[in-house]
C-alpha cells in the first residue's frame, strides 16, 4: 500500500519508536503512486505506474547520529533497521551542529490532495498526449512531451511527541514542438496539484503558435535590450537567488547578502553580518511563500518536522527575513525560518516563493511595449559569479522582436549575462503571477537586458 492515511502511518510508527533503544529517535515514511506517459515524434514512448514505500529510522546518541532505511515492513525488518540506525550511530563522530529534535507541533490546514489527481487512469494520460500530438501533426510539425500525476504522502513521528502527516497530489506537463525541418521551435510548462486545471490541448496550442511563428528567424546584434520575460524565462534566475538567500551563507561572507564594509570602515564586533533590513530591489518587487496559498499549496511544516507559516522575505524592495537551519538560528539569536518545499514531496523540489505583481496579462504589456524583445524561455543557466548572483545561459523555443505593441518576427537566439539582482532593479513592468515550477511568478518587462552573443540553438 503506497498510500497509507494518517492512522495506518501512525501506528506503524509507534511500532518502530517502542523499538528504539536511542536517546532520540525519528522516522520518517513516505510513499507515492506516480504515472506517466511520453511522447516523441508524434509516437508515445512510455506509459507507466510506479509505487513505492520507504521508511528512514534516525538514532542519536548523545551527538551521534545515524541513519538507515528500508522498505520492508514486518516486525523482524522494522527491528533490523532501527538496530542498524543505532549501530551507525554508535559508530558516527559528534556532531558540532547537532540539534535536539523537536517536540509536538501545531499545523495550518493546507489542501493539497486532489481526487481528481490521485485517481488518474491511463485513458486519461493517452487522451492528454493525444490532445498534443493530433493538432501538432494537423500542422505537420512534431510533438515531443512528458506528462506525470503523483499522490505521495509524508508522516513524521518521533519520541519527543512530534507527529506530522501530509498527502499532496501533483502534475506536470511539458511539451516541446518543432517544424518538421528544424527551423522553428515552441515549448510549454503546467504544473498544478489539481489535474483538473490542466488542459493540454489549450497549453500545446501555445506551443504550436510559437513553433510556427519562430521559423526563418533573423539576426539582432547582442546588447542591452528591453525584454519581456515570460514565467518559464525567469522563474529559473528567481529560484537560484532565492536558493541563494540563507542568513548563513549571508553572514560568512559567501552571498550577495553578505554585509561587506567599505574600505577604511570600522565595523563594531556585534554589528549584523547580512543585509536584512536594506532595500536591495525595486520598491515593486515582493516575494514570500505560504503554504496554504490557493495555487501552490504545500506541507505546513519543513523536512524536520517544524511548522511553516507565511513568511515574508522581500517587501517593497526590503530584504525582510532570511531562511536558516534551527542550528545557525540558535547561533545567531533569531527566530528559525524554515521554508515551504514545493514539488517532489516535503524532502525534494524547489523552495516555494510568490512573487507578487500586477493585473495585467502578457498580451496587454506586449501591446504597450515600443521596441523590444519577447524571451519565452531561458536554459542551460550557469554560475558565473555566485557572490553577484550573475548568471549566463541561453534563450530558446521563440524569441521574438517587438515594435509598436505588435510581435513582428522571431530572431535568432542569444546567449545573456545577466544577475537576477540587477533584473529586478531594472523592472519596468509587472504581469498578473502565473504558477510555473510550484511558484508564482510574473511576466516582467525589464529594460537593459544584456544579450551577451548569438546562439545557433532553436
Amino acid at each position: 500500500m503506497a498510500i497509507m492515511t494518517e492512522q495506518q502511518a501512525k501506528e506503524l510508527l509507534a511500532r518502530v519508536l517502542e523499538l528504539s533503544e536511542a536517546d532520540e529517535c525519528q522516522c520518517n515514511l513516505t510513499g507515492s503512486n506516480e504515472g506517466n506517459i511520453r511522447y516523441a515524434r508524434n509516437t508515445v514512448t512510455t506509459s507507466g505506474e510506479v509505487s513505492d514505500v520507504t521508511l528512514a529510522v534516525q538514532s542519536s546518541f548523545g551527538k551521534r547520529t545515524g541513519v538507515a532505511t528500508i522498505n520492508e515492513f514486518d516486525a523482524a525488518a522494522l527491528k533490523r533497521v532501527v538496530r542498524r540506525s543505532e549501530q551507525l550511530a554508535r559508530l558516527a563522530p559528534e556532531n558540532p551542529e547537532w540539534m535536539p529534535l523537536l517536540g509536538p507541533q501545531k499545523y495550518k490546514d493546507t489542501t493539497t490532495r486532489f481526487e481528481s489527481t490521485a485517481n488518474v487512469t491511463p485513458e486519461q494520460r493517452a487522451s492528454a498526449a493525444a490532445s498534443s500530438i493530433v493538432p501538432s501533426k494537423k500542422e505537420d510539425l512534431i510533438a515531443a512531451g512528458f506528462l506525470d500525476d503523483s499522490e505521495s504522502f509524508i508522516a513524521i513521528m518521533n519520541n519527543k511527541g512530534l507527529f506530522a502527516y501530509n498527502v499532496r497530489t501533483e502534475c506536470n506537463f511539458t511539451a516541446t514542438i518543432r517544424t518538421a525541418d528544424g527551423t522553428g521551435s515552441g515549448w510549454v510548462s503546467r504544473d498544478f496539484n489539481d489535474i483538473e486545471k490542466l488542459d493540454t490541448a489549450a497549453a500545446s496550442a501555445v506551443a504550436i503558435r510559437k513553433s510556427l511563428g519562430s521559423r526563418d528567424a533573423r539576426a539582432m546584434e547582442p546588447g542591452r535590450y528591453t525584454v519581456i520575460l515570460e514565467p518559464a524565462a525567469s522563474s529559473t534566475l528567481l529560484a537560484n537567488m532565492v536558493g541563494n538567500m540563507g542568513q548563513r551563507g549571508a553572514d560568512e561572507g559567501r552571498s550577495f547578502l553578505s554585509r561587506k564594509p567599505e574600505e577604511g570602515e570600522e565595523v563594531a564586533e556585534d554589528a549584523p553580518q547580512n543585509r536584512v533590513g536594506e532595500k536591495f530591489f525595486d520598491e515593486r518587487v515582493t516575494i514570500y511563500s505560504d503554504p496554504g496559498h490557493p495555487d501552490v499549496p504545500t506541507p505546513a511544516f519543513a523536512a524536520d518536522g517544524h511548522a511553516v507559516e507565511p513568511t515574508v522575505w522581500v517587501e517593497d524592495g526590503v530584504v525582510k527575513t532570511l531562511p536558516n537551519s534551527r542550528y545557525w538560528a540558535d547561533k545567531t539569536g533569531v527566530p528559525y525560518r524554515p521554508t515551504a518545499f514545493s514539488g517532489g514531496g516535503i524532502f525534494g523540489g524547489n523552495t516555494q516563493f510568490i512573487m507578487e505583481g500586477g493585473d495585467r496579462s502578457l498580451e496587454e504589456m506586449i501591446a504597450d511595449t515600443r521596441r523590444g524583445v519577447l524571451v519565452t524561455r531561458t536554459w542551460y543557466i550557469r554560475a558565473v559569479d555566485p557572490q553577484t548572483l550573475l548568471y549566463t545561459g541561453l534563450t530558446r523555443d521563440g524569441t521574438f522582436y517587438i515594435e509598436d505593441g505588435e510581435i513582428k518576427y522571431p530572431v535568432k537566439n542569444f546567449r545573456f549575462n545577466e544577475s537576477p539582482i540587477v533584473m529586478l532593479n531594472n523592472i519596468e513592468e509587472l504581469g498578473k503571477p502565473v504558477r510555473i515550477n510550484g511558484s508564482m511568478v510574473p511576466p516582467m518587462k525589464i529594460r537593459d537586458f544584456t544579450f551577451s552573443s548569438l546562439s545557433d540553438a532553436v
